[in-house]
């Protein structure tokens, strides 16, 4: 697993070689599933973009957003999922 941002500004920014290599991608909102449907249309093609509903109201690793992203995340990395 990896994290990248859809922010140019992001540490490690999403490119069109992440996006190929990922079996699934989670964004946080449905500003962010439009930013990567807008940028990356043909290679989202097979893939599962999931959009977790998560507000842009947590800093960076507080514990409560990590909370809600184990409890969002965590069923869907199951095998069959």
């Amino acid at each position: 697993m990896t994290s990248a941002g859809t922010s140019p500004e992001a540490d490690c920014p999403v490119s069109g070689d992440l996006v190929e290599w990922a079996d699934k991608i989670f964004v946080m909102d449905k500003k962010q599933q439009r930013q990567m449907k807008a940028r990356y249309a043909e290679r989202l093609k097979d893939k599962g973009l999931v959009c977790l509903n998560i507000p842009d109201r947590y800093e960076l690793m507080q514990p409560e957003l990590q909370a809600v992203l184990r409890m969002k995340v965590v069923p869907l990395l199951r095998v069959g999922s």
